[in-house]
């Protein structure tokens, strides 16, 4: 990336982009990132500095004729989802991004692509840099740690910015302009339960059983579609198993990962009674068959394995039969997926959980989920809900990270502004509504009460999964209309 490059151009998006994606940036760990970013700035001339949080805040003067005009800002996040697929040897924390065009798509290989928020991060990294971008005063917030519980937008001091209008670049459709979304809370459940060494050893099997594939996606805006989610469909086959007077003794168990992510991949290794052996296979295959039927729209992945291990060492220390059942049974009965459809916004999902990460070893569990909604009362009740499925066993619940949801106010100036211009540049009308993901908006409006927000951004599919995907054509279209936007409010 250069100072100075025509940030018009797409060739500079795609340089940019590439740049940031050569930094690790997990989130909490944007600092190599973050100081690239600053030493540009430097080099540049462009004032700035780092807040107590973590984020960058970065001012420029209006283009020539625009000095006076009322400043605006801009807004992205540094940090991205970090997901691969299981078969994909890569580091996270010393690797940059692979990325490579598939026809009319930018995507990487075998992880997510970070074009959420890269993308968005990319087009104001530019205009900063472009000494002949045209726009008015310029004030660039670029947060930290947006994607594990929003901490750089929760750390932003009050009026941190003296913008009355922003433009958040996080939103994932080119025909959309957003002006409201969700809030969420983390609901974070553990417990101990004790394992005992089977004597009889001869007598018991271990099975290694998995679930893998599956579509995944972001945890908010792809809620809807209906896709499977590894970890309930694990407990959905072994409480099968249970239902057919199958007797479980459970030994690990590993599904999933970040919160916002809704889970590809969980397998658990469980060991059963030696004569049931064949009966298990046959049961659990049986099981399969029918998720891949009712799963073959949205998972066309779908696949799974269940297979035999060395019956001593670990897998012998199991938890007992009967905590094994009522975890399990637990776990099955834990809401997930889609609590509530708006009963104001057609198609526009209110409330919602996700079962996002489970974790049993040497007895000790641990599952961490996200629940969102508009109505702060059923984002609590939601939590709830998931907590009490696991504290009927004895486990303890942990909230955090809870973000409010972003008030829409469609009758704001910048939201008028910002569909006249997007209608004229597209030559179509845009879709103005709220979305079930999780924005900075919320938060930042909680510094700044007078402020107006729009969120727009290019056309990405599958963020928080590796098959995270950046539409080309629509991103180097939506960089013009940026621009236009920019030189025009």
């Amino acid at each position: 990336m250069k100072p100075g490059a025509d940030s018009h151009q797409p060739e500079t998006l795609w340089n940019t982009f590439e740049w940031i994606n050569r930094h690790p940036r997990a989130s909490k760990k944007e600092e190599a990132l973050r100081k690239d970013i600053v030493e540009q700035l430097t080099q540049a001339g462009i004032d700035h500095r780092i807040d107590a949080a973590g984020n960058i805040i970065a001012r420029k003067p209006g283009s020539p004729g625009k000095e006076q005009q009322p400043p605006l800002a801009l807004q992205a996040h540094l940090d991205m989802v970090h997901q691969k697929n299981s078969d994909t040897p890569f580091d996270f924390e010393t690797q940059g991004i692979q990325s490579y065009r598939d026809g009319a798509w930018l995507r990487a290989r075998g992880t997510t692509l970070g074009a959420d928020n890269g993308l968005g991060l990319a087009m104001i990294l530019a205009v900063l840099l472009d000494p002949n971008a045209v726009h008015p005063p310029l004030e660039a917030l670029l947060t930290v740690d947006e994607e594990s519980g929003m901490g750089g937008a929760k750390g932003l001091e009050r009026n941190a910015l003296s913008a009355k209008r922003l433009l958040n670049l996080d939103t994932e459709e080119d025909d959309e302009i957003t002006i409201g979304c969700a809030g969420g809370i983390d609901t974070t459940l553990r417990a101990e339960f004790p394992t005992e060494r089977i004597q009889d050893q001869a007598n018991f099997v271990a099975f290694e059983v998995s679930i893998s594939g599956l579509s995944g996606g972001h945890s908010g805006t792809d809620i809807h579609l209906g896709r499977g989610n590894a970890n309930k469909l694990l407990f959905r086959c072994l409480n099968g198993l249970l239902n057919r007077d199958i007797a479980i003794r459970l030994v690990l168990w590993n599904g999933g990962g970040l919160r916002n992510a809704i889970p590809r991949e969980a397998k658990a290794q469980i060991a059963v009674a030696a004569g049931d052996h064949s009966r298990v296979q046959a049961l659990w295959n049986e099981a399969i068959e029918e998720l891949k039927t009712e799963y073959a729209r949205t998972d066309p992945e779908f696949k799974s394995e269940i297979k035999t291990v060395e019956a001593n060492g670990t897998a012998m220390n199991s938890i007992n039969m009967g905590d094994s059942a009522r975890w399990i049974q637990a776990g099955h009965g834990c809401p997930d997926g889609i609590g509530r459809m708006s009963p104001e916004v057609a198609g526009l999902v209110e409330t919602s959980s996700n079962l996002a990460f489970v974790s049993v070893e040497n007895g000790n569990f641990t599952a961490k989920s996200l629940q969102r909604s508009a109505l702060h009362a059923a984002k609590i009740a939601m939590a709830q809900s998931v907590a009490a499925s696991f504290e009927s066993i004895g486990a303890r619940a942990e909230y955090s990270g809870a973000y409010p949801g972003w008030t829409p106010r469609p009758e704001a100036e910048l939201v008028r502004q910002t569909a006249e211009k997007h209608e004229v540049y597209y030559g179509r009308k845009p879709k103005i509504l709220a979305c079930h993901a999780g924005l900075e908006c919320g938060l930042i409006g909680e510094k700044h009460p007078d402020m107006e927000m729009v969120s727009i951004g290019p056309t990405i599919r599958n963020a928080h999964s590796p098959d995270e995907c950046a539409h080309i054509e629509s991103a180097e279209r939506f960089l013009g209309f940026f621009h236009r936007l920019l030189s025009e409010l």
